[in-house]
C-alpha cells in the first residue's frame, strides 16, 4: 500500500487521499461509512480510471483510514465538507462522483451545494438520511434515549467493530437531510443498488429517484448483490455506469 498524500481543508482537518492524473471530467469516490478508500470498489476504480487515462481522487473521510481526527468527533456535515474540499484543492472543473453508501448521501449534498463542479453521479447503494431513518430506527427505544442522554451508543455490524454512534451524528444528520426537500439533479445519474442489500433497503432507492428531479435519472436493481456490490459483475456494472454518465456529457472515450 503507498503512502497517501495529505490535504489540509479549511475547517482544519487533515485528510488522507490518492490522486491519479488524466483527463476531465474526473472522477471521485466518496466511500461509506466507517469505510476507507482501500476498499475494493474504490482501488477497482482507480485501477480503471487509470487504464482509460481519466483523472481520479480516492480518499479518506476526518476520523477515517488515515486522515485526522476521531471518529466519534465526526458527522454527515463534516464529512461533505471533507469531500467538498477535496473537490475544491485536488481537482479541476466538474467531476462524476461515485459514491458508495454514505458516499451516495455525501455526493447528493456535494451536487446540491456546489452543483458546478459536478458532472455526473453514480451512487451504489446510496443511503441518504440514514443517520434519521434505518440508523435511528435500528437503535431502537433504549437505544435512541441513551445516545440523546449519554452522548454515545454502540450498535452491532456486519463488519468488524460495532458502529459508535453519537448525538452529534443525528443531530446533525436532521440538518442534512435530501429526501424531504427539493432535490434537483440536472446532471446524468446512475443509481445501483442490490436486492440483498442488508444495510440499505430497496425501498430506499424507489425513493430516491421518485423524490429527485433531473433530465436522466436511471436506477439498476440487481438480483442477488448484496451491500458490498463488489463481484466482478457488480464492479463491471460500476464501471459500465461511469462510461454511460461519461457518454452522457459527450465526454467517453
Amino acid at each position: 500500500m503507498t503512502e497517501p498524500n495529505y490535504l489540509d481543508t479549511p475547517q482544519g482537518r487533515r485528510i488522507a487521499y490518492h490522486r491519479s492524473a488524466g483527463s476531465g471530467p474526473g472522477l471521485v469516490f466518496l466511500g461509506g461509512f466507517v469505510s476507507d478508500m482501500e476498499g475494493t470498489k474504490a482501488v477497482h476504480l482507480e485501477d480503471w480510471a487509470r487504464s482509460q487515462g481519466r483523472a481520479f481522487v480516492r480518499f479518506d473521510y476526518s476520523g477515517h483510514g488515515q486522515s485526522s481526527e476521531a471518529f466519534i468527533d465526526g458527522c454527515i456535515g463534516d464529512w461533505a465538507e471533507d469531500a467538498m474540499a477535496v473537490l475544491e484543492a485536488l481537482t479541476e472543473g466538474p467531476q462524476v462522483l461515485v459514491g458508495s453508501s454514505m458516499g451516495g448521501w455525501i455526493a447528493l449534498l456535494c451536487a446540491r451545494a456546489m452543483p458546478e463542479r459536478v458532472a455526473g453521479l453514480v451512487t451504489i447503494a446510496a443511503a441518504p438520511d440514514f443517520m434519521t431513518t434505518s440508523m435511528w430506527a435500528e437503535l431502537g427505544a433504549d437505544g435512541q434515549r441513551k445516545v440523546m442522554e449519554e452522548g454515545i451508543y454502540e450498535i452491532p455490524s456486519d463488519y468488524d467493530a460495532p458502529y459508535r454512534i453519537t448525538r452529534g451524528m443525528i443531530e446533525d444528520g436532521r440538518k442534512q437531510t435530501v429526501l424531504d426537500k427539493p432535490l434537483a439533479l440536472e446532471v446524468p445519474v446512475r443509481f445501483l443498488q442490490g436486492t440483498e442489500d442488508e444495510a440499505v433497503e430497496t425501498d430506499v432507492a424507489l425513493r430516491l429517484l421518485a423524490h429527485a428531479t433531473g433530465p436522466d435519472l436511471r436506477l439498476t436493481l440487481v438480483k442477488g448483490a448484496d451491500h458490498r456490490f463488489s463481484t466482478p459483475e457488480c464492479l463491471a456494472l460500476i464501471e459500465g455506469s461511469v462510461e454511460q454518465v461519461l457518454a452522457a456529457t459527450g465526454e467517453a472515450r
